[in-house]
């Protein structure tokens, strides 16, 4: 089998103002065995006919124009369609570095040339913060040099710590027997949907043959602080709904390890955070789904978490109507000076003291302090 052909999926809909810049590093890739197949998911802008001309120079494209199904339907159109040893998804207004592809495959050809074929090879990605701002800046993700599994390749327990940020599907490449034999796909969505959320879950915890290296080439364009709080109040539940989807997988694949719980715990923490921060939990609807994610997860696994603050843990407490037992909160303590550590190495100095001031502000009003 030919090992080196990628089958690269990209899910276009309206991505006009970023598609030449996601199409030019994807065509410019050092690694030239590519198979790159652009979906049109119903765009009304000019994106259909910006893939039809980089369609008529270059072979490898193969174009597919549809109507809207939404981010999780068009992906697994992709992977329908798909032909090559590699699974790849870029996202239209995201762009990779010139060997990502070339680099990836020389990992993964290592631990062929050993016998332990990888199903999975994962890197870090870099974040473009406030992008397409005179502020833009290129800062590593909040997983770079924090992955360390005790050797290669792996299972997701010992590397949970990668279940507890952004899902990143992106950074990855994906043997295609793996997701055909497990029949691992999208949840379809309308919508982009946070579809991403529950194929994470799919993969990572169905293979103990992951790889990672901790380059970075995928360059994502986060949401600006206004995108991201306008999302907060028209998709208020979304976060958490998503968060049930992947708890459905994990208890239908059976997972009761506790490092992997934990993480999806610290995930689901992180969601209630930032919807609390634009809509408090006196909104009926918040407060039930909130209670409901709460019964889903282990108490005795919370309490213990010293990454849970205390306020969180009260939160959790009062909502399922249960005791809370007396909280140390020296270790949370002890764990945020890490963290911040840990910033200041990842993003530097200036980054650092915004994102504490910026942390420390979102708690206190959080927690009603």
């Amino acid at each position: 089998m030919d090992e080196s052909l990628v089958s690269i999926i990209v899910p276009i809909y309206n991505a006009g103002p970023y598609l030449e810049q996601c199409l030019d590093s994807i065509v410019g890739q050092t690694h030239k065995d590519l198979e790159i197949i652009l979906l049109n998911d119903g765009s009304t802008d000019d994106s259909l006919a910006t893939m039809r001309r980089y369609a008529e120079n270059d072979g490898r494209i193969k174009m597919i124009d549809k109507q809207n199904q939404g981010y999780g339907a068009t992906c697994n159109r992709g992977l329908a369609e798909a032909t090559g040893t590699w699974i790849s998804i870029v996202e239209p207004d995201d762009w990779i570095e010139p060997g990502m592809y070339a680099d990836m495959l020389a990992f993964a050809a290592k631990f062929a040339d050993e016998g332990t074929p990888l199903d999975i090879v994962k890197t870090p990605y870099w974040r473009i913060w406030l992008p397409d701002t005179k502020q833009q800046r290129k800062l590593n993700c909040s997983y770079k040099d924090r992955i360390h599994p005790p050797k290669q390749p792996f299972a997701i327990a010992d590397a949970a710590h990668l279940l507890c940020h952004h899902p990143s599907i992106w950074s990855a490449i994906y043997r295609k027997s793996f997701l055909d034999e497990r029949n691992i796909r999208f949840k379809e969505i309308p919508g982009a949907g946070w579809a991403d959320n529950p194929f994470l879950v799919e993969t990572l915890c169905q293979t103990d043959r992951i790889g990672y290296f901790d380059t970075a080439y995928y360059c994502y364009r986060e949401e600006t602080p206004e995108k991201s709080k306008n999302f907060a109040h028209s998709n208020t539940l979304l976060p958490l709904e998503r968060w049930n989807d992947m708890m459905d997988v994990l208890e239908r694949l059976g997972i009761t390890d506790e490092r992997i719980l934990r993480a999806h715990n610290s995930r689901g923490f992180t969601y209630l955070s930032g919807i609390i921060e634009e809509v408090d939990l006196t909104h009926d609807d918040v407060r039930e789904t909130t209670k409901h994610m709460f019964e889903r997860m282990d108490a005795d696994l919370v309490f213990s978490d010293n990454e849970v603050s205390p306020g969180m843990k009260r939160l959790y407490a009062g909502l399922r109507g249960i005791p809370c037992p007396k909280i140390n909160p020296l270790p949370h303590m002890k764990g945020l000076v890490g963290q911040g550590v840990y910033n200041l190495k990842n993003t530097g100095v200036v980054n650092t003291l915004f994102a504490t001031k910026n942390y420390l502000v979102k708690r206190a009003r959080r927690e009603g302090r």
